[in-house]
């Protein structure tokens, strides 16, 4: 992974010092750190090669993820930020699908995460492309933690489990077409909302689409000011909705933690299911499974 940034050579360096951390995070759920180094205008990270690439290149090839390769990757997400947390006292603080890398072995990991709040700040004054993952106390500038990432799992859950970008949601008219069948909308932007608009939504790379996009502004009043996303009812199991709903909360304090997560019936049931999340994956993008793959039934 290269990142090209123009910075002063003392916080170049401390990046490079604070990088040196990753090397210190063994978990199956965090992708392995080889080191990083500075060349020509450019930070190097090396890491582990994860031959599926990232969630959000599988979903384009999927059009939508299943919930029970869903559930393997909640687990996955789940563990690999309870880690973060107990192990390092760190939070992630970009969970989102392209950050969330797979293998034709069948593991799911996490990469990128915020281990330098310099190479964090540094890329923030870059480009502003992850914002619409933030939590609505991010976005608000108050104090957030580790609940932050809870709701980042949670959109993006939304998104990989629709096919698109969550927000604004869908209407029942844009949910028959994406599950060819009558589903039950359940979109709080309605002619009686107080506060209305036109509703145009976030630029996406599925599936097609007719509304213009959201400035980005209009997206993060959205994401502080309306009701959060949720599962079309009639489509996925109840206690994945439960389960996204309640990392959507939008008071962190009554937001779902990870320890609660784990826990949760959602988590529970898919620990217990034999997935061939391994096969699933080189199946949907065209990989070849290797000799001995690993089930993710252990995740």
């Amino acid at each position: 992974q290269l990142i090209h940034l123009e910075i002063k050579p003392a916080i170049r360096n401390q990046i490079i010092r604070e990088l040196q951390v990753l090397h210190e995070c063994n978990s199956p759920y965090i992708v392995g750190f080889y080191g990083a180094f500075y060349s020509d205008g450019e930070i190097s990270i090396c890491m582990e090669h994860m031959d599926g690439g990232s969630l959000d290149q599988v979903l384009k090839k999927a059009g939508r993820i299943p919930e029970q390769i869903l559930g393997k990757v909640s687990i996955a997400v789940i563990k690999g930020l309870t880690y973060l947390r107990e192990k390092h006292k760190i939070m992630h603080r970009d969970v989102k699908p392209s950050n969330i890398l797979v293998n034709s072995r069948g593991e799911i990991k996490l990469c990128d995460f915020g281990v330098s709040g310099q190479l964090i700040d540094s890329m923030a004054n870059s480009f502003v492309g992850t914002r619409s993952y933030m939590s609505p106390e991010r976005l608000q500038g108050t104090h957030y933690s580790v609940q932050s990432d809870i709701w980042s799992m949670g959109l993006s859950l939304v998104e990989m489990a629709i096919g698109r970008y969550p927000i604004p949601p869908p209407d029942s008219k844009e949910l028959e077409l994406m599950f060819g069948c009558p589903v039950e909308g359940d979109s709080p932007v309605t002619e009686t909302s107080p506060r209305q608009r036109t509703p145009g939504r976030p630029v996406s790379s599925y599936g097609p689409d007719s509304r213009p996009p959201m400035a980005i502004f209009e997206l993060l009043d959205y994401i502080v000011n309306e009701p959060p996303p949720k599962l079309p009812n009639g489509v996925f199991g109840s206690e994945f909705q439960d389960f996204v709903n309640k990392c959507l909360i939008k008071n962190p304090a009554e937001r779902a933690d990870l320890k609660q997560l784990m826990i949760h019936a959602f988590i529970k049931r898919s620990e217990a299911e034999e997935v061939d999340f391994a096969g699933w994956l080189c199946s949907t993008i065209g990989l070849n499974q290797p000799s001995t793959p690993t089930h993710a039934a252990g995740v």
